[in-house]
C-alpha cells in the first residue's frame, strides 16, 4: 500500500512540472514492467526482449506529450497501450522484411480463443481488437488491459469504475468475439 501511495506522489509530482519524477516511478517499478513484458514476450524473437521493450515503453511515455497519470493502475493501462503499439509496429517491422520476417508473438494469461494455440499472434490480436473498438471500445480495453497490461479483473474494474463482475462479462464477450473473427481469418 506504501508503495502504491509513493508511486501516486510521484505521478502527480511528475504532472507539475517534474519529469524526472516519471523517472523515478520507471524505477520504483522496473521489475514488474520488465516481468510483465517478458510474459508478453515469446517465440525466440531476438531483437525485442524485455529489457528493450521496456527502455522503449519508457523513451514513449517520457518523451511524448504529458500524460496525466493519476495512479499506478493508470500507469499500467497507458504502459500496457504503448506496449501494445510497440509489439505492433515491430512486427510490421519485421514482417515487412525481405521473405516476410518473423512475427512477434505474445503469449496471453488467458487463451482468447478455447482450445485455441497458446501462442497469439500480436497483429492478428490487434486486427481484432481495432475491429471489437468498432462494437465496443470498452470490451476492447478490457483486453487490452488484460492482454498487454496483464490486469486482474479487480484491477481492471477500479480502473474503469464498473464492477468486477461487468468487466468479466465483458472479457466473455470479447473472447468469443475474437475466437469467431480468429476461426473465419484461419488465425
Amino acid at each position: 500500500m506504501a508503495e502504491t501511495e509513493e508511486i501516486t506522489r510521484l505521478l502527480v509530482l511528475a504532472r507539475e512540472g517534474g519529469p524526472d519524477r516519471l523517472g523515478a516511478v520507471f524505477e520504483a517499478l522496473y521489475p514488474e514492467l520488465v516481468r510483465l513484458a517478458s510474459s508478453r514476450l515469446r517465440g525466440g524473437e531476438a531483437t525485442l526482449t524485455p529489457t528493450v521493450l521496456v527502455h522503449e515503453l519508457y523513451l514513449r511515455i517520457s518523451q511524448g506529450r504529458q500524460l496525466q497519470l493519476n495512479d499506478r493502475q493508470h500507469f499500467f493501462a497507458a504502459s500496457a497501450k504503448a506496449m501494445r503499439w510497440i509489439l505492433v509496429e515491430h512486427a510490421r517491422a519485421r514482417s515487412a522484411c525481405k521473405r516476410g520476417g518473423d512475427q512477434v508473438m505474445i503469449s496471453l494469461d488467458e487463451q482468447i480463443p478455447d482450445g485455441a494455440p497458446g501462442l497469439t499472434n500480436v497483429l492478428a490480436l490487434d486486427e481484432g481488437l481495432q475491429a471489437l473498438e468498432a462494437i465496443s471500445p470498452q470490451r476492447r480495453h478490457v483486453v487490452e488491459l488484460r492482454c498487454f497490461g496483464g490486469m486482474e479483473f479487480s484491477e481492471i474494474a477500479g480502473l474503469l469504475d464498473v464492477s468486477e463482475r461487468t468487466v468479466y462479462r465483458e472479457w466473455e464477450r470479447a473472447r468469443a468475439f475474437l475466437q469467431a473473427m480468429f476461426e473465419e481469418g484461419g488465425t
